[in-house]
Parts: structure tokens; C-alpha cells; sequence
């Protein structure tokens, strides 16, 4: 029992941690592989690929873009409107990862990304 009340203090503790990530801007975005934060910058464009995965480009537009925000097909209807947010600043929070050299968050719910 002992071990059950302190395993739930602990994931109490860290539920914190989450919401208060780093906020930083793209062209950081590649010193940060495998940590979570929130980058934070102006959408240069936004596309589809054919596969029907959404590419937000932020610091720039693809290929000269800084970071991406990546919605795949499975997870679009969870993001409406997502054209209204070019050209706007967005807050994008999760794992940063690299693709092809860039990096990129994976989007997989609409809480992840905040228009400015």
C-alpha cells in the first residue's frame, strides 16, 4: 500500500513539470532532440503531403523552415481550420524529434498547438 501511495505522490509531482515546458524558438529546435518543450515562432506554411499528413512549417517555409509541427491523416479531424493559422504565431509543446535532419514535434492533439 505504502508503494502504491507513493507512486501516485510521485506522478502527481510530475504533472507540473509537463505544463511548464521550456519555450523556445525553432532555430533551437535541433539543440533540443528528445526533450520536450514548447517551441514558439510564426507559421511560414502550411501543406499536405501525399500521404495525407499536415506539415506546418514555423521559421520558415519548407525547405528553408527551422521546424515543423507534423499532424498525420489519422489525427486532422482533431484540428479544424488549420489554414487559418498561417502567417500567425503558434506555441507548439511536445518531443522533439528529427526527420530527415529537421526537427519536428509530432501533433497528436489539439491542446499541443496554441495560436498566439
Amino acid at each position: 500500500m505504502k508503494k502504491l501511495a507513493l507512486a501516485c505522490c510521485l506522478s502527481i509531482l510530475a504533472i507540473p513539470a509537463w505544463a511548464e515546458t521550456q519555450t523556445i524558438a525553432p532555430a533551437d529546435a535541433k539543440t533540443h532532440v528528445g526533450q520536450t518543450v514548447t517551441v514558439e515562432g510564426a507559421v511560414g506554411n502550411i501543406s499536405t503531403g501525399r500521404t495525407g499528413a499536415t506539415f506546418i512549417d514555423v521559421g520558415g517555409r519548407y525547405p528553408d523552415n527551422n521546424f515543423a509541427a507534423v499532424i498525420f491523416a489519422a489525427d486532422k479531424s482533431k484540428f479544424p481550420d488549420l489554414k487559418a493559422l498561417d502567417g500567425k504565431t503558434v506555441a507548439v509543446t511536445g518531443a522533439i524529434s528529427l526527420y530527415r535532419g529537421k526537427p519536428e514535434i509530432i501533433l497528436k492533439s489539439a491542446d499541443q498547438m496554441k495560436a498566439k
